[in-house]
């Protein structure tokens, strides 16, 4: 049988591509890559296609939410399954970067190692916890498991995607302060930077929050309008670009994160709504963990966000984040000091494809 090593150098890989979320991208086994990063990230440019605007001598769909990488192995660590490391891959830059995690992509990594024979699918359900290499967090999945065989068929919609699939809960847990070692890197709920109201905050994704119409924008536009909007495009790399360094992420200039999240009132009786840039363009929908963040920020005293939301009582509290493509459920659970502790959100996920793809 042929070696990962030898497979390599004939050009041949093996690949599973899954829609993960309102994400798609490729799964590999960290076996079947090379374990030098800068080899890994040339083949890894070379699958997608990029640097290309159209990614159209690779697998890439010329977007940077179906420009996607899991790689994944068997854990050595107490109490987990399987390490997950995302990177993203740039469309029309030759940069892959591992700056952040994906809770998008995260959802396919469960039913990947089921697949891969990393974990053992027990009846009916089959809890996976995930050790994101990125972040350092720790998630447990969910995945839908009769006779012991992965299954993607199932009655659970999320906006963004068409159609039904098999329901993928996902448990965050110690997410605060993951990428900036602090919930509030600043310290502040609320800071000015660069003339801007801003809130910076990390609960499993790195995001900065202002409010829409302090950009100049109502908050309702497509992604295609402010894609096309180069004044106010260029007003949050600025911010970020500054955000960067208070948030203890350093020049971000080449990074990924963090996220700029523009927040204005829900329109149709969610928490709260969102544009978000991820970083240069604008989000079809809103990340995993992005959602996170701003969930947490809705419910925390101060933020930008919280004289916007729509919140209520409880121990326990679902928050509705709106975003151009619908909204996405959060289940946030109060610590007894009031703050936002533990975070779950459904997500789906289904195998596109499994077989090799070629370098050469």
């Amino acid at each position: 049988m042929p070696t990962a090593s030898s497979s390599r150098s004939s050009g041949a890989i093996r690949a599973m591509w899954m829609r993960g979320g309102t994400s798609k991208g490729g799964f590999f086994l960290a076996s079947d890559l090379p374990s030098d990063s800068a080899e890994r990230d040339a083949i890894l440019l070379r699958i997608m296609g990029s640097p290309d605007a159209r990614q159209i001598d690779g697998m890439g769909g010329a977007d940077p939410l179906t420009s996607k990488v899991a790689i994944v192995k068997r854990s050595e660590r107490a109490g987990v399954d399987v390490d997950y490391l995302f990177l993203q891959v740039f469309v029309d830059k030759a940069i892959v970067t591992d700056g952040q995690t994906c809770g998008n992509i995260l959802a396919g990594v469960a039913p990947f190692a089921i697949e891969r024979g990393l974990v053992e699918a027990k009846d009916d359900v089959t809890e996976v916890a995930i050790y994101m290499e990125n972040t350092g967090q720790i998630a447990i999945a969910e995945v839908q498991t009769p006779d012991r065989v992965a299954t993607y068929k199932g009655q659970s919609a999320i906006d963004g995607v068409p159609g039904r699939a098999a329901a993928i809960p996902i448990t965050f847990r110690d997410s605060a302060g993951s990428s900036c070692g602090a919930l509030l890197p600043s310290g502040n709920a609320m800071d000015i930077v660069e003339g801007f109201a801003v809130t910076m905050i990390d609960n499993g994704m790195p995001c900065v929050l202002v409010k829409a119409e302090d950009m100049g924008i109502s908050g309702t536009e497509k992604p295609e309008q402010l894609d096309s909007l180069s004044g106010v495009k260029s007003k949050l790399e600025h911010l970020r670009l500054a955000c960067g360094y208070l948030m203890q992420l350093g020049d971000v200039s080449e990074k990924s994160v963090p996220k700029m999240v523009m927040v204005s009132q829900a329109l149709y009786g969610g928490a709260i709504n969102t544009r978000s840039f991820i970083p240069h363009s604008c989000h079809k929908s809103i990340g995993v963990l992005g959602a996170v963040s701003v969930a947490t920020a809705c419910l925390t005293k101060g933020t930008v966000a919280h004289g916007l939301a729509r919140i209520e009582e409880g121990a326990k509290q679902t928050l509705s984040i709106e975003h151009p493509a619908g909204e996405m459920s959060v289940v946030v659970s109060i610590d007894p000091d009031g703050s936002a502790g533990r975070a779950a959100i459904l997500r789906t996920a289904r195998k596109l494809m499994d077989g090799t793809v070629f370098t050469d």
